[in-house]
């Protein structure tokens, strides 16, 4: 008996939209700002940045074709919240932040441990004040985080040149300083 042939048609249809959504993304506003998915446990499956809300977050239940992951992020999504931020930039910074503290699935960029770089000032007796990617919670002033480093390394300039601050790693105590431990730094 030969084998037949057989045709199959495969649509890309949408997935079924609760009303929730709908009107969610009637209502979402044409600021920048960050928008996070949720799944129907209540957890953060992906987080995104956008220009316009509103047109960013649309554009993922009107597209005609989508493929693979799109598809089956979209499938999941039962809740959709934002934050609304002043800018692109702080769009930009806050979708960092909140991808490396929640790690949602669908998130493959931003995820590894590198961060935005951030300036701190120690908590010594003569605090040093230089770029770091890691804020550790040890009474330091931390500044940032910054998405270029090269402004934050002219801002480190600007700070250096009207500012008397030391840039050796020596532990510098008062009580090291009376004992004579330490010569007099240069800066």
């Amino acid at each position: 008996m030969p084998f037949q042939a057989i045709r199959i048609e495969v649509k890309h249809l949408m997935p079924k939209r609760s009303t929730e959504i709908e009107l969610i993304l009637k209502t979402l506003p044409e600021n920048p700002g960050v928008y996070q998915y949720y799944d129907s446990n209540g957890t953060i499956i992906y987080v995104g940045k956008a220009k316009n809300l509103k047109k960013r977050v649309s554009s993922y239940f009107t597209k005609n074709v989508q493929y693979g992951k799109v598809n089956m992020l979209v499938k999941r999504i039962a809740d959709i919240r934002f934050i609304i931020v002043d800018s692109e930039l702080d769009a930009f910074l806050l979708e960092n932040n909140l991808i490396k503290k929640y790690q949602p699935r669908y998130n493959v960029m931003l995820k590894d441990d590198k961060t935005y770089p951030w300036i701190c000032i120690k908590n010594e007796a003569f605090p040093r004040v230089f770029p770091t990617r890691n804020v550790i919670n040890d009474g330091s002033r931390y500044f940032g985080p910054y998405a270029s480093v090269r402004m934050m390394n002219t801002l480190l300039d600007l700070i250096r040149q009207l500012y008397p601050i030391r840039n050796c790693n020596l532990k510098l105590t008062d009580d090291s300083i009376r004992q004579k431990k330490y010569k007099v730094c240069l800066e």
